[in-house]
Order: C-alpha cells, then structure tokens, then sequence
C-alpha cells in the first residue's frame, strides 16, 4: 500500500495520457465520482455518470480515449483504453492489502487420509472439510468451514470461500472461485406423485464447472439427475441464482441475481440475464442472447438479441407491451367518454 502518488505516476501506471492538470499533483487515495474528494483518484465508467464528473472534487478523474467533455478546474483528467479496468490497477496501489495466503492444513481441519494434494502448495482453512477421494490441484486455497465431498476434483488455484459447499463427485477446473453460501451439487429437484405422495428420485449424475467459473454467494447448482450440469468455462455467476439439474451454461455467460433457471435447459455461449430472469425447463437458448431484468423465458430463444418482458418478447416489442399497462386508466377513461356521448347521441335520436 502507498500513501502517495503524483498525476503523473499515476499516468504512467494505468498506460494513460493526461489531457488536463497538473502532473505533478498529489494523489493520496481512491473513492467513487460522486464521493471523491481533494486527493483522491476516481474514473468515468460510464457516460451515465457525465453529470457526476462536472461536479467532482476529486483530483484526478480517469476517462476514456477520445473523451472530449471539460472537467471542473483543478481536476486531472487522464484518459485510458478502459478507465473501468484501469482503475482495478489504482485500487491495488491504494486499496487495502490482500489476504495473506499460507500454504498447509490448519490443525482444525478435517482431512481423509485419502484426499490426494500436496500440503505444502495447497491452503485449508480452520474447521474445513475434505472428504474421501478428493483430488485438489496446486494453489488452490479453501477457507475456513468450507466443505469438499467425497471424490470431488478440484483444479489448480481454485478458490473455496468460507462456508461453501462442493459436494460429492463434483469437477471444477482451473481459477474457479466459489464465493460463501454457494452450494455445488445439491440433489436436483425430482419428484414422482406415486399414491398421493411425492417420492424422490435419485440424483445421480455430478456438476462440472470449467475453468475461470466464478460463483457467487448463496447459489445452488443442482447435481444432475444422470450425466452432467454443466458450466462453460469464463461464465460468472452473481449471487442468489438458481439453476436446476442437467443444466448447461455456455462459456462466458453472465447470469444477475435471483435468476431461476429450470432442469435441462441449455444456454449457448455470452448469453446475459439480468436479475430475477425466470427461465422454464427443456429450453434452448442460443448465443449472445440477452435477457432484460425480470423476463419470463418460457420457449426456445436461438437468434442472438436481446428480449424483454413476460414471455420474452425482442426488446422493442417487449417494452411496448411492458409500458401497455401504465396506459390502462387512461383507455378506460376515453372509454367512458365516448360511452356517454353515445348515450346521448341515442337520447337525442329518441
């Protein structure tokens, strides 16, 4: 961590170019647009945010290549590629320092003596678990209480947050985070009404999560009921999401909170559903397909684009049936309208 940086060091770390102020400014930490201030380092992510930059106190401000827009007097303004991803480069200069990583088993944890890693390249936390079989790659760092079931193959620098769950037979590969709460391989939802009752069907297949997989708090991932859910590798998962058994994810999908996605459904690659996308079973959707916030997906969607509205409708169609509603009362009152001039229009014939 450093206390201080000038403009110009600042510039030279990010690979930027300074279009206003004084390189020789001091820059002393990192905040947000809206809540910096004299010292401190923000960016412009995006050009929502132009409003938010004019009022700035802040002493630098990282743009993008091309920015034409003034900022207020005494502001830096450096101009990057990405100020978004540039800005992860300030952060590691100002922000507070990464947990130190020690290789080794805690004294607390509970380890088969048939898990296979070497403990000196790998990190178990307090009060972890790893079971029977388990097979874990190098780098790879549980947290405390996190749990590895039986048979579980982890990759290598994988990491298991405090409190999550991999359960048995499960495969992750390399760089794969899961964040606390998060539970790998939970039975999927299976049930058959036999004489008036729910009887539970065995879930016998395991989750398979490719490399670069990023899972996020209190999600579940129902093991499938034979073979595979499956993960594409780079997807990234937001917290609170749902997805059933003998789902496959594509590779680079992003999937928002609460999003419910129902058995055997199939997505393809760089799909996107914002939060509470609600998505029915035996689907197919294909690649690049988007899915606005709270869209109902309740049939095949292969033509990349993006959809919106319950069903999903493409984007501009849905958002004309979204907005229909709003329009109701005022229907209803030119209803009445014409209903009484009719009414007297017949008074008058009679």
């Amino acid at each position: 961590m450093s206390s201080a940086i000038t403009v110009q060091e600042l510039s030279k770390l990010v690979a930027g170019e300074i279009l206003q102020g004084d390189a020789a400014a001091v820059v002393t930490g990192i905040n947000s647009l809206q809540d910096a201030g004299p010292g401190e380092a923000t960016f412009l992510g995006n050009s929502r945010y132009l409003k938010a930059l004019q009022e700035t106190r802040a002493s630098a401000v990282l743009v993008p290549s091309g920015f034409s827009e003034s900022a207020p007097e005494g502001v830096a303004v450096v101009a990057v590629a990405n100020p978004t991803l540039a800005f992860s480069s300030v952060i590691k200069v100002f922000g507070p320092e990464s947990r130190a990583v020690r290789m080794g088993v805690h004294a607390s944890a509970v380890v088969s003596e048939t898990a296979e890693f070497d403990r000196s390249r790998v990190s178990v936390g307090p009060c972890a678990v790893i079971e029977d079989g388990a097979v874990i790659g190098d780098g790879t760092v549980i947290h405390a209480g996190a749990y590895v079931g039986i048979g579980v193959r982890l990759g290598e620098d994988c990491l298991l947050h405090a409190d999550s769950v991999v359960k048995d037979y499960c495969v992750l590969g390399n760089r794969v985070v899961i964040h606390s709460g998060a539970v790998i391989g939970t039975d999927g939802f299976g049930y058959e009404l036999i004489d008036g009752r729910h009887r539970k069907i065995d879930q016998v297949g395991i989750v398979q999560i490719d490399d670069d997989v990023e899972i996020g708090s209190c999600t579940t991932i129902d093991r499938a009921r034979f073979g595979k859910t499956w993960i594409g590798e780079g997807t990234k998962i937001d917290n609170l999401v749902q997805i059933g058994h003998n789902v496959t994810i594509g590779k680079h999908c992003i999937l928002c909170g609460q999003t419910g996605i129902s058995g055997s459904t199939k997505l393809g690659d760089y799909v996107v559903m914002a939060g509470q996308v609600g998505v029915a079973g035996h689907l197919r959707i294909g690649d690049r397909v988007t899915f606005l916030a709270k869209s109902g997906v309740t049939k095949d969607y292969l033509e990349a684009g993006a959809y919106t509205g319950y069903p999903a409708r493409p984007l501009m169609e849905g958002r004309r049936m979204l907005a229909a509603p709003a329009k109701v009362p005022e229907l209803v009152d030119r209803v009445r309208e014409l209903e009484k001039k009719l009414e007297a229009m017949e008074k008058a014939r009679a």
